[in-house]
């Protein structure tokens, strides 16, 4: 295998795992603010990804760092063209963060409101801000040889809002049965009951992206030169089939590990789609970047291949460590008892 096919792999990989694991994080996010019905409910929510939510977020420094090293023109030229969109994204994430850790420290009704408004928008956003500009990279983007020609507005075009309500619907419902798995009685049930109502909107935004994908963008040419490629969203719905029925059967730990393989195979979909491209052009082919015309030279592949089979299986691992540590659902009793709780 060529290191530029090897490294899109990899990049496609790392955004998969970003997704699957901040993913419940900005679903909890958003569901902190309507799913609780008191303070207490509040805190028990943000307690379940209190002790992993950062360390998720370091797969994004991760795929970041990855797209920057191994296909260096892609990455300036993407945080170029999409500088508004990903500039929110990152003051989002920026205002989320600091919301979790200020939200119990001020001691008044406003404060934990405001604080709540934070978690909310800045869980809400960023996943609508990335599915839109995914969206805007599958149908493809104006620029050639001059540079973009597009803005901040022009990105908010109807496939590329479909495609970030399509996000946007997989992380609520990977955060809904996230909760439903992690925490007890009550709050719990109306995490399971929601998932419902989540799924099928989650299925009727997964049918109609499908089939305005077919129109809008060139993904489907690489699944007709190679049909064996269908098996990727044959198992993304499978993956989502499955998240219904075994949410239905009361097995959340189950629903959520297929919720974490459904975000995985749209991704890895999207991926295959794009192939060898990485901003294709929507003006001409001639200009668009490629994993061959933007790619780092080889021996710069192999240096980083190296560290990634060194390092990456050590992040994984710890990661592992630290949701086994903290399996537990959480209670209201871990909420008074810990002086470290959310």
């Amino acid at each position: 295998m060529e290191y530029q096919i090897l490294w899109f792999v990899l990049w496609g990989l790392l955004w998969a795992i970003y997704f699957m694991l901040d993913g419940f994080d900005f679903g909890t996010g958003m569901l902190q603010r309507f799913l609780a019905r008191d303070n207490t409910e509040k805190r028990i929510i943000i307690n379940t990804i209190g002790p992993v939510w950062d360390g998720n977020e370091v797969w994004l420094i991760t795929a970041g760092g990855a797209t920057f090293a191994a296909f260096p023109t892609t990455y300036a030229l993407m945080f170029s063209y999409l500088y508004s969109a990903l500039l929110i994204i990152l003051f989002a994430l920026i205002i989320r963060g600091v919301a979790f850790e200020f939200r119990g420290k001020g001691g008044s009704t406003l404060w934990e409101q405001s604080w709540d408004a934070a978690i909310f928008f800045g869980s809400f956003i960023p996943p609508l801000l990335f599915g839109v500009a995914f969206g805007n990279i599958f149908q493809g983007l104006p620029m050639d040889g001059s540079g973009y020609h597009g803005t901040l507005l022009s990105l908010l075009n109807p496939y590329g809002i479909l495609t970030g309500v399509l996000f946007v619907l997989l992380f609520l419902q990977h955060g809904v049965l996230w909760l439903a798995m992690k925490t007890h009685g009550e709050l719990s049930l109306r995490a399971a009951r929601l998932s419902v109502r989540v799924w099928s909107g989650l299925l009727a935004a997964a049918v109609l992206f499908l089939i305005y994908t077919a129109f809008a963008t060139a993904l489907y040419r690489n699944f007709m030169d190679v049909p064996v490629w269908f098996a990727v969203p044959a198992a993304a719905v499978a993956s989502l089939l499955a998240v219904r029925i075994f949410s239905s059967a009361g097995s959340y730990s189950r629903a959520f590990f297929a919720s974490c393989s459904t975000i995985v195979m749209v991704i890895f979909t999207g991926i295959i789609g794009l192939y060898p491209n990485l901003l294709p052009s929507s003006i001409d082919p001639a200009y668009s970047l490629t994993i061959f015309n933007s790619s780092s030279s080889i021996y710069t592949l192999k240096i980083m291949t190296a560290v990634v089979l060194l390092f990456v299986p050590v992040v994984i691992g710890y990661q592992i460590w630290i949701y086994r540590i903290f399996r537990a659902k959480v209670t209201p009793r871990d909420i008074e008892s810990s002086p470290e709780a959310y």
